[in-house]
């Protein structure tokens, strides 16, 4: 690896973010977990707006959590990563544990199948606007059907084992985003009230705190 990871103390955790993006994932669960760590917050997309940025992450995207001169960039990845180094904690689910399969596929879900049709969305109705508004409408809808679908596979206040966990920070990004960039209306109630529940938290509160004010995309 390159750049600035050296550059921290041993042990230290830095988390590079940009307000309410993909990042948020890992900073909320950094405050769940009451861990100490150094936040540097960037306008978006940094890998245009911040210079040197790609010396740090060579993909120019958040996140990138560094720590011990490892880089890690994926946002249901990272969550994971942090329950199960500095735990051992119950926001993640433990191999021997019943719900241990539910917990992976709700942890990639909320990335893989929740995420991606809301960022082809955005690209086409925020940053490119009128350049493919049927794919953004298409895609509008991929996002509606599979958060149905994601609410169906629940069946419970939380997404598995019946206790919060970083498969919830995963989904729960989702819905976050998608009552950000106009996706409001394919978010059903029984999604609301559970986005409710998870923004009551005081790991959600503190983290959108520690971020300061503003939005993606700003």
């Amino acid at each position: 690896m390159r750049g600035r990871y050296y550059a921290d103390r041993p042990g230290m955790i830095t988390l590079y973010h940009c307000r309410d993006a993909r990042s948020f994932r890992a900073l909320w669960a950094l405050e769940e977990l009451g861990l100490d760590y150094r936040l540097e917050v960037m306008p978006f997309p940094p890998r245009a707006r911040v210079e040197g940025y790609r010396e740090i992450n060579p993909l120019g995207t958040v996140p990138a959590l560094v720590t011990d001169g490892h880089l890690m960039t994926e946002s249901a990845a990272i969550p994971h990563f942090l329950a199960t180094r500095y735990g051992p904690s119950d926001l993640a689910v433990a191999p021997q544990e019943e719900a241990y399969g539910d917990y992976l596929n709700f942890l990639h879900m909320g990335e893989a199948t929740l995420t991606f049709p809301q960022t082809i969305h955005l690209r086409y109705t925020r940053f490119q606007p009128g350049r493919a508004p049927g794919a953004a409408e298409d895609y509008a809808e991929w996002f509606g059907s599979r958060l149905r679908n994601a609410e169906a596979l629940m069946g419970g206040q939380f997404a598995c084992a019946g206790r919060f966990t970083m498969a919830d920070i995963s989904v729960g990004y989702a819905v976050m985003l998608a009552l950000a960039i106009g996706l409001e209306d394919q978010v059903t109630p029984g999604m609301r009230a559970y986005f409710e529940r998870l923004s009551g938290r005081e790991g959600f509160r503190r983290a959108k705190e520690r971020q300061g004010p503003g939005r993606i995309a700003e």
